[in-house]
């Protein structure tokens, strides 16, 4: 595992202003993955947006983890959603353009 693609959780917290007791909240929900090296918790950079999104919910909506989840949840479905919609559009025109 290459150290340049996580970032300590630690830092994270420090610049978000948020407790680290928070993000082990959020990996015990299964929301962001931790990785674990010399015990030291680390976080994904790919994942920097999505808990930059979660970190807004609970903090400035005062939303709980449960409500989170939630809403993560369903916007995960939106999205393959509105991939599917894409797919099926660009299916439709290739039959469109055959006519």
């Amino acid at each position: 595992m290459q150290t340049e693609q996580l970032i300590p959780a630690d830092v994270f917290c420090v610049n978000y202003n948020v407790e680290l007791t928070f993000i082990n909240s959020l990996q015990e929900s299964g929301l962001v993955q931790i990785e674990i090296v010399n015990e030291t918790p680390f976080i994904y950079v790919e994942e920097l947006p999505k808990l930059e999104k979660i970190v807004r919910l609970h903090y400035d909506l005062e939303i709980n983890v449960q409500g989170i989840e939630t809403i993560i949840h369903l916007l995960e479905q939106i999205e393959k959603t509105r991939n599917e919609v894409m797919q099926l559009k660009n299916r439709l025109s290739m039959y469109e353009m055959n006519e």
